[in-house]
């Protein structure tokens, strides 16, 4: 396993828990969202890449299809067992990565949602879901967005990058659109939505590589398209974030 995957396997070993409670990955209308965006056949199987505790899969398996979840963490694919231990064979949860397991190659779809910004090479990760696809299987990547202003975005990645040590890069939702463009997807849709997070709620489940007090004061004295926090009067930080969902399908070249 690469330096970077240990790394991700470890902070998400640790940090399981509160991630699986936490408001903005478990807000049950942003995954219903999520699974009518992808717009699936019905009884689609489904490789859910990254799938951390289940959220998403559950979602996917409520819906009606069948899904088989990948991840690093160890403690993330227990809870997405557990999770998910309803539907019985319909949900499958292997540890790994999704370039090395060995995996169905005719997936209906495939998935990931907040996954990007923690990988080295985007595209690589999208190309090895497409590779799973049949012909006019969906692609689906949803992931918080970067500013297309250099400076923004790049202050931006500073509070990322210091919050979260395995935080690679934000993409802009151009840049999202573009890379299922050149991972051979066709038909390609995009939506933003909004959402919000709470400064100590999120930093407190992250891998930190500076201390609390030093990312608030950076947060505070800088802004961008995306990533946009505002104080509240009881003293706590609000951040207006917005994620992208992008949807392509694989068509015969």
């Amino acid at each position: 396993m690469a330096t970077h995957d240990a790394e991700l396997a470890k902070a998400f070993d640790a940090q399981a828990a509160r991630f699986e409670r936490s408001p903005v990955q478990s807000d049950p209308s942003a995954l219903a969202r999520l699974v009518a965006f992808a717009a699936l056949p019905p009884d689609s199987l489904v490789l859910d890449a990254g799938c951390g505790p289940g959220l998403v899969s559950e979602a996917l398996l409520g819906a009606g299809h069948r899904v088989h979840g990948v991840d690093l963490s160890a403690e993330m694919v227990r809870r997405a067992r557990e999770r998910c231990a309803r539907f019985g064979e319909r949900g499958r949860f292997d540890e790994g990565s999704v370039f090395e397991l060995a995996l169905p190659d005719k997936f209906d779809a495939a998935l990931s949602r907040f996954v990007l910004h923690h990988v080295v090479d985007a595209l690589d990760f999208l190309r090895a879901q497409v590779t799973r696809l049949r012909e006019g299987g969906v692609l689906v990547a949803c992931d918080h967005v970067a500013d297309i202003d250099p400076a923004a975005a790049a202050w931006h990645q500073e509070i990322e990058r210091a919050r979260d040590r395995t935080h690679v890069r934000n993409l802009t939702s151009g840049e999202l659109v573009d890379l299922l463009a050149r991972a051979g997807m066709r038909r390609i849709e995009l939506a933003e939505e909004e959402f919000e997070l709470d400064f100590d709620e999120w930093f407190d489940r992250g891998t930190p590589a500076a201390g609390k007090a030093e990312v608030r004061r950076r947060l505070l004295a800088g802004r961008a398209r995306g990533f946009d926090p505002r104080p509240r009067s009881e003293g706590g930080i609000s951040i207006r974030c917005v994620r992208a969902l992008a949807r392509g399908v694989r068509e015969a070249l």
